[in-house]
């Protein structure tokens, strides 16, 4: 193909085009310009030996020639119907992308998600084309549906040619759920780098090789992702997407996580972060995050373009207007706090008053010079006996023998043997647990379930061995999730405490699933057995039932021990304080954060241990509520964009009219419909044979909305990447089940979720929801753009008065991507050599003017039609001329507004000192002008798609 706009020695690529490589047909499926030069297709062969083969081309290698439009060949589609060619065109349209400035939702609206307006809100400002480039800081606060936001912005830059690689980082212990969530809800198979999927890869690459050249969509843990093994891969690695999960774990400049990040935000062109608490108080912590997202947003001399940051941040929370009016039933509110006092045993008391006398009020020389030791051992002692017992042995063997050492070795031995009665004798805390989990139901034939909360390991242990003997539970039935467990063992108990056969009965859980955990879908009782001291981190507990998809309402249930000791019952206060006010602030606010202004658990624990000590007054430290919406200015920027209800004004993309527009070209009226007649275009006409025979053993259930095929081994390779546990308790290589609509589709998951019995090893759905970027629909498209040969359309009657050429034309930039798009239909009234162009509004609005056939008569002869593609290429490429000036216009302006940012920002940079910080952000900033440069409208492509005989001729 040609260039219409530049010389014809600048040859063009676009996805959904053909070109020659080596002698043989290859169709172009994504286009990477990767220096000024030098351009890589990744390619899928249409011809020969090299038919559904799979590569990687140069330009700077291979000859690479694209097919010349003017000399394209008219074939006539003898099939019935016409269905050979509206299966080419349909799968021309799909596999086309849609330009990225596109003004609506397209693939994402169609998948299995109940998309609310406050989530579309926040993908079209992911989207929004003043950005260039997709970045953003998903900053809801805890259970809105981050993982569904994300989801849909990644559908959205698949289908707009800008997600083929896609690198999505999360804590390990969500590492499935964020896949399974990807996958079923919209049809993105994403390989799980687990240690099981990194243990599958070197059993599959030779040493050395690049894992991420291997596989186009990775899902992988942070801890792994920052180890020396993958840091050099990264380096040599270029990302079309990547979500950091729980990204304010990355803003500390010191840290590993810190330097990953950094490097994967310069190798990515959209960049989605996800936080429900982005920042720890500190303005250049905040800073650094947003400088990941846009460079030029953070000034030279450190503060921030306030206007630039509310476009690359959304923030909204329970109760913002937009959130409440739209999750109804779907989201029950949370009951009032079930805050009980547990008056301590005599030996709780005991220990109470020896830690208070010795340890933290002591009247002569305390007997360590530590001063915050005794306050860990005053938290160990309020997690539980098992926990001071860990940390007394602890500090004892790390004491040494020295004369210094004796005092404290002393009163540790004696806190130690008070300890060892306190494990001997009932703890009151723990009765009282007892107490709520049998008011709840938990027994052995019962199937209620509670999760259950504590800060210390030991503590955990301790309550799973106490809890399975006093409840008469076996095993399996009390499970423990802590940060010293695989990968795989945190996601095993997770995925198995989501189903309702799951014989988890009480999930004993540490801070570990604090974060990004779901625990809601077969559980709405949460018990805090003992309390973080930290308002932050005790919402982000309750937030793990109290969340989007809670149609019970929670009941948070709070143990707060209470000695007779008085300044330990001073702590105690502080502590049933605490829990009060995270209540109040979820109320009238969505988050807590904002009540101390840290926004960091660990400032929030320093903080709140001050008030214990009686350093700092309570209410000096844990504003009001009333203050903090009273306040006019809280914390400067930070507070303006991140305090609660600030964000919501923001979102005013439309979110009307996102109705999947751009996702197909109108042929086919369902997903399924396309599938079926690709088959048997296929197959020729027999879907339903056994693949033995040349078939798919295609089945369709209409009645359950269901259908079924074997897939052939091509579409096989491009499930690979889903969990080989899957794949095998599913039998998806050996029979592909398809939910045919969303109702089906989430039917098929709560049954996974519920199912019991031999039925009831896995949450992943039997049959797989039919989204519209679902793998098997492209291995569909890609095989039925295989029916042309090089250079050739389709010939078709339909109710037109004279023959006319549908065209497609589109406007790319310097890295292959689709800035515009038109459908245009070129009328031969006067001859060959007279054309009349008509553009239309899309691709469904040009195929409805053509009116094709629904009877095929066979009468069309393709030679006599050639000479008609010539002239209809050159008036369409006059008038798309026309039509895409208004828009290179636009994207320039928006790229020069962008270049003059960063010149901007070098302007104030000069006369600084340049520190070696400095001197490393001119260098981003400078990649910044390089990828603006390579945003600018390039060529113009037109593209023959349909030649259109009136039904008489």
């Amino acid at each position: 193909m040609t260039d219409t706009a530049v010389p014809a020695s600048r040859p063009t690529f676009a996805p959904g085009s053909t070109v020659v490589v080596r002698d043989e047909d290859w169709l172009v499926q994504n286009v990477e310009q990767v220096s000024e030069h030098e351009v890589h297709l990744a390619v899928r062969g249409i011809s020969g030996i090299t038919r559904d083969t799979e590569a990687i081309f140069s330009t700077a290698i291979d000859h690479i020639e694209p097919v010349d439009p003017r000399r394209t060949a008219v074939r006539p589609d003898p099939s019935p119907g016409f269905r050979t060619s509206r299966l080419w065109l349909e799968s021309m349209i799909r596999r086309t992308p849609v330009p990225v400035a596109h003004p609506h939702l397209t693939a994402s609206t169609g998948a299995l998600a109940t998309v609310l307006p406050f989530q579309r809100s926040a993908v079209h400002q992911a989207l929004d084309p003043e950005n260039l480039r997709p970045r953003i800081l998903l900053a809801d606060a805890v259970g809105l549906g981050k993982t569904v936001e994300i989801g849909m912005i990644l559908s959205e830059l698949v289908r707009r040619g800008r997600g083929e690689r896609i690198l999505v980082v999360t804590p390990k212990h969500v590492l499935e759920q964020t896949q399974f969530e990807l996958w079923t809800r919209f049809a993105l198979p994403f390989v799980r780098l687990d240690s099981v999927g990194i243990q599958r890869i070197r059993q599959q690459l030779p040493a050395g090789r690049n894992p991420f050249t291997f596989y186009k969509r990775v899902i992988i843990s942070i801890d792994t992702l920052k180890s020396d093994q993958y840091i050099p891969h990264l380096r040599h690695q270029s990302w079309d997407a990547v979500v950091i999960d729980e990204s304010h774990n990355v803003t500390n400049s010191s840290t590993k996580n810190n330097r990953l990040a950094e490097l994967l935000s310069q190798r990515t062109d959209a960049l989605i972060l996800a936080s429900a608490t982005p920042h720890n108080g500190r303005a250049e912590s905040f800073a650094e995050l947003v400088r990941m997202l846009e460079p030029s947003a953070v000034l030279p001399d450190g503060t921030l373009n306030e206007e630039l940051v509310k476009r690359l941040v959304i923030r909204r929370h329970r109760h913002s207007p937009e959130v409440a009016s739209a999750v109804g039933a779907d989201w029950a509110e949370r009951l009032p706090p079930d805050n009980r006092e547990v008056p301590a045993s005599p030996i709780e008391n005991e220990i109470a008053a020896e830690l208070e006398s010795t340890w933290l009020w002591p009247e002569g020389e305390p007997p360590t010079a530590n001063r915050l030791f005794p306050w860990t051992l005053a938290k160990a002692f309020l997690s539980s006996p098992r926990a001071l017992e860990a940390t007394i042995a602890e500090r004892l063997g790390r004491l040494p023998q020295t004369p210094a050492s004796v005092p404290e070795r002393t009163a540790l031995e004696h806190l130690g043997i008070l300890n060892r009665r306190a494990l001997a004798e009932p703890s009151a805390k723990y009765g009282a647990l007892l107490d709520r989990l049998r008011e709840i139901g938990v027994s052995p034939s019962s199937e209620a379930r509670a999760v259950v909360f504590a800060e210390r390991v030991p503590t955990l242990l301790w309550l799973q061995e106490k809890l399975r003997r006093d409840l008469t539970l076996p095993a399996e039935a009390v499970a423990v999730l802590h940060g010293g467990l695989s990968d795989v063992e945190q996601q095993e108990i997770v995925e198995s405490f989501k189903l309702a056969a799951s014989p988890i009965r009480v999930l004993v859980t540490g801070d570990v699933a604090s974060e990004g955990v779901n625990l809601h879908a077969q559980c709405h009782h949460l018990i805090h057995f003992d309390i973080p001291w930290s308002l932050i981190r005790i919402e982000q507990r309750n937030g793990r039932i109290d969340r989007y998809g809670q149609r019970r309402q929670p009941q948070i249930t709070t143990l707060l021990l209470k000695p007779t000791s008085e300044r330990f019952a001073g702590d105690f206060r502080v502590l049933t304080r605490l829990v009060e006010r995270e209540h109040e602030a979820h109320r009238a606010l969505g988050d807590s954060a904002s009540l101390m202004g840290t926004y960091s658990v660990r400032a929030e624990e320093d903080a709140v241990l001050d008030v214990v000590r009686g350093a700092r007054q309570f209410d000096a430290v844990v504003r009001t509520v009333e203050q903090v919406t009273s306040d006019a200015s809280p914390n400067g920027l930070l507070a303006r964009l991140l305090a609660l209800g600030t964000q919501s004004e923001q979102s005013t993309a439309p979110t009307t009219n996102d109705t999947g527009a751009g996702a197909t070209s109108g042929l086919y009226a369902h997903d399924l419909d396309f599938l079926r007649d690709a088959l048997m275009h296929a197959y020729h006409g027999t879907p339903s044979n056994s693949s033995a025979a040349g078939g798919v053993a295609w089945t369709e259930h209409t009645r359950h909305s269901l259908a079924s095929l074997e897939p052939p081994r091509d579409l096989k390779q491009r499930l690979r990447v889903l969990p080989e546990s899957y794949l095998r308790s599913r039998r998806v290589t050996e029979r592909l089940m398809l939910a045919t609509t969303s109702d089906k589709g989430s039917s098929e998951i709560a049954a996974a979720r519920e199912a019991r019995g031999d039925t009831a090893s896995t949450s992943w759905p039997e049959a797989h929801y039919l989204a519209p970027l679902h793998p098997v629909l492209e291995w569909a498209a890609d095989r039925a753009l295989a029916a042309l040969s090089r250079g050739q359309v389709f010939a078709v009657t339909g109710a037109v008065e004279e023959i006319t050429v549908l065209l497609q034309g589109t406007l790319t930039n310097k890295r292959g991507q689709v800035v515009a798009g038109s459908y245009l239909t070129v009328g031969f009234s006067g001859g060959p050599g007279f054309g009349a162009v008509t553009a239309h509004t899309s691709a469904q609005a040009a195929i409805a003017s053509l009116g094709v056939s629904a009877v095929n008569r066979g009468t069309l002869v393709g030679d006599e039609l050639d000479r008609y593609i010539s002239t209809a290429v050159d008036a369409a490429a006059a008038a798309v001329d026309v039509q895409v000036n208004a828009i290179r216009a636009q994207t320039s302006e928006r790229v020069n507004r962008w270049q003059q940012r960063v010149h901007d920002w070098e302007k104030q940079a000069e006369g600084r000192t340049l520190f070696t910080a400095l001197r490393e952000r001119r260098g981003v900033i400078e990649q910044e002008r390089r990828l603006a440069d390579s945003m600018l409208p390039d060529r113009t492509l037109i593209r023959p798609l349909l030649v259109v005989v009136p039904e008489e001729s």
